[in-house]
């Protein structure tokens, strides 16, 4: 099963509105990993349906699958969860922010002052 294109055409618009967002197809086979000086926060799969996007903590994102908004994202670190693509598209919007935050908030100072404000 394959993620529902209107999934990936709704996180690529998004994406794209984010200040030096790019994106890439790192591993081949069409996937979409969506980088902030070079370092990822969100990335839809070839194969899996969703979008998988970094929280702040292993905590968080337990909370997270507890509560049934995601699932753990398989071959990320714990703190990834997976929305699925029938997510609530202002969760969506919501939990690829935060992801997009955490990791710009991470780049060295010089990297994110050459960067626009964000959202």
């Amino acid at each position: 099963m394959s993620t529902a294109p209107d999934l990936r055409a709704f996180v690529n618009a998004l994406a794209a509105t984010f200040p030096g967002a790019a994106v890439s197809d790192p591993w081949g086979g069409g996937h979409d990993a969506w980088k902030v000086g070079g370092k990822m926060f969100a990335c839809i799969g070839a194969m899996t349906p969703g979008v998988s996007v970094k929280t702040d903590s292993v905590e968080t994102a337990e909370m997270l699958i507890a509560a049934g908004v995601g699932v753990r994202a398989r071959y990320f670190h714990r703190s990834w969860i997976t929305l699925p693509e029938t997510a609530d598209r202002d969760e969506l919007r919501h939990r690829l922010t935060v992801s997009y935050r955490l990791i710009r908030s991470a780049l060295p100072r010089k990297v994110q002052a050459d960067l626009a404000p964000g959202p």
